[in-house]
Formats: C-alpha cells, sequence, structure tokens
C-alpha cells in the first residue's frame, strides 16, 4: 500500500471516529436536557424546567380512548402553575423507557417511550416526543406531545 493510500485511510479513520464522538456527546447533551426537565417536575422545581426551554414550549398530549385519540394543547404558563401547585405528598415519576434521538444541525427530536406513575401506581404510560433546539451551545425543548393510554 502506497503511503497516500494509507494516510487517506487513517484521515477517514479519524473523521469517522470524530463524528461518532461528536454525535455521542450529542445525545448525551440531549438526555441531560430532558432528564433536567423531568427532575423539575419531581420537584416542582418551575426555574429548574425553564432553564431547559425556550420561552412559551408547546405542550401538546393525545389520549388515547375508545373513541380514538384526542389533541390537547397547553400553554406552557399553565403547565408551570401545575407543576408548582403538586403537593408535597404526591409523588410523580416518569420512568423514560428508552431513547431514539435524531439529530440534523441545531434541531433535535427525541422519542422517548415512558410509564408515568402517581405514588409509585402506574397512571397511565405512553411515548413523549421532544423537540429541541441548540441555542448558543444549549439544547432547549421547544416543543413537547405525548401520547396516554390507560
Amino acid at each position: 500500500m502506497s503511503n497516500n493510500t494509507t494516510n487517506m485511510k487513517n484521515k477517514l479513520l479519524l473523521l469517522a471516529l470524530f463524528t461518532t464522538t461528536l454525535l455521542s456527546a450529542q445525545q448525551s447533551e440531549i438526555k441531560s436536557t430532558i432528564t433536567t426537565f423531568f427532575e423539575g417536575m419531581y420537584t416542582a422545581d418551575t426555574v429548574k424546567i425553564k432553564s431547559v426551554c425556550i420561552n412559551g414550549f408547546i405542550l401538546q398530549s393525545v389520549s388515547e380512548g375508545k373513541n380514538g385519540g384526542n389533541l390537547t394543547t397547553e400553554s406552557a404558563e399553565n403547565f408551570y402553575k401545575q407543576v408548582a401547585a403538586i403537593p408535597s405528598h404526591i409523588k410523580i415519576e416518569e420512568r423514560l423507557l428508552g431513547y431514539d434521538i435524531r439529530t440534523d444541525g441545531a434541531m433535535a427530536h427525541a422519542w422517548t417511550p415512558y410509564a408515568f406513575y402517581i405514588n409509585d401506581k402506574l397512571s397511565h404510560k405512553g411515548v413523549n416526543s421532544f423537540t429541541l433546539y441548540n441555542e448558543n451551545g444549549n439544547w432547549k425543548i421547544i416543543h413537547i406531545v405525548d401520547t396516554r393510554r390507560k
């Protein structure tokens, strides 16, 4: 093999390694953003939630029932009020069952199946669909839509 061929293979290998490392770091940062969001929910800390969301982010839910799906939209401000009003004796936990994260430049999408528990009792389950935007090096949630099934 010639030196040129070896050099080209080494450069391609380094590029592939760099790209893989970059994607892994982005996925880790996106997971961290989502984790912070839920930590804020569990502790009724709206400041923590706001730290990982853009102002006025959109929340939607598709409730699945006998008559099909029902789409509801909630304002960010109403969501913050609901989170802040969770009584301290109520324990909520959204157990994420996996992550499928896709990125394209400054936009990302995370698909996270979940099971939601209230005081350790299964309330409902479904999937979250997060859309995120990389704002000055920080991933921020711009939209969440979830499905909910009993």
